[in-house]
């Protein structure tokens, strides 16, 4: 049977309490947008955001960025090459520190994969392992590293790895557990052990969303790379800062361009990589 809007109106116009939520939830409602609104302002007058304070920033932010027109065009290729030796470095440390993390994600993945691991106590504490590594930015693994190993790439690296282990893991486990049991049945019913199952019935259908993953995550370490820098992990966020300390606007907008090209490039790369294992998976079904 069919109910036109004429009969809905009809029934609304006759009952409407029956139209809307119960008192205690619209109590609740409201209620929680009260609390929502009050915290919203009460943020903003403890932090002393004002419209004053807005606009004469702004302003300010207008006689920065007049100083960085026009931006600086490097003439010897002693500069340059300074540059683009810090673009590289912060590409490679963006790169090492997105392979270091997946190799040691990807074992620690199955422990805390439900449908791979059955101990309860195992799995829910590999997951509770990587909420501890996860709960680690990686700005103070960076700052962390750098006292332990000194200024330079290295500190970088480590910083970006041990933060993707957690993240990677995570995501890795939850591709796992996302998977169709299918394939390994098939397996399994073949005569093939737990770990060919892994191989032939979990791994061919997780392989393209990690790869996915991976991707993804290295074009955000990149940008991360350029964040370390700053604090002394190497890469172009070091020459980024020391533009910046020494009010060298136009050279440092000049970076900021590069590092914006460098990004877009990575992201346009990665992208056809993605639609040709995409295509690859379709062609397999």
């Amino acid at each position: 049977m069919n109910i036109t809007q004429d009969q809905i109106a009809k029934a609304r116009d006759r009952v409407p309490l029956a139209f809307q939520a119960p008192l205690q939830v619209r109590v609740r409602r409201y209620a929680l947008w009260v609390c929502f609104t009050g915290l919203f302002c009460w943020c903003l007058y403890d932090f002393n955001i004002s419209p004053a304070r807005i606009w004469e920033g702004l302003g300010r932010f207008g006689t920065v960025a007049s100083f960085m027109f026009p931006p600086y065009i490097w003439t010897s290729w002693a500069e340059f090459s300074e540059i683009l030796n810090g673009l590289g470095e912060t590409l490679a440390i963006a790169f090492l520190g997105t392979v270091l993390g997946a190799v040691f994600a990807f074992p620690l993945s199955f422990l805390g994969a439900k449908n791979i691991n059955r101990l309860n106590w195992l799995r829910l504490s590999t997951r509770r392992g990587y909420d501890v590594i996860r709960a680690f930015e990686t700005l103070i693994l960076a700052l962390i590293f750098i006292r332990a190993f000194g200024l330079g790439p290295l500190a970088g690296i480590l910083a970006i790895a041990v933060s993707e282990i957690g993240t990677f893991a995570k995501l890795f486990s939850e591709a796992i557990e996302n998977t169709s049991n299918k394939p390994v049945e098939g397996v399994k019913a073949s005569g093939g052990s737990r770990l060919q199952q892994i191989r032939y019935g979990i791994a061919p259908q997780v392989n393209p969303v990690i790869m996915s993953i991976l991707l993804y995550n290295f074009e955000s370490n990149v940008r991360s790379g350029t964040i370390l820098g700053i604090v002394g992990a190497g890469g172009i966020g070091f020459l980024l800062s020391d533009r910046i300390a020494a009010y060298k606007w136009g050279e440092a907008w000049s970076i900021i361009f590069l590092i914006i090209a460098m990004v877009y490039v990575i992201d346009w790369l990665s992208g056809i990589v993605r639609q040709r294992l995409i295509g690859k998976t379709d062609l397999a079904k």
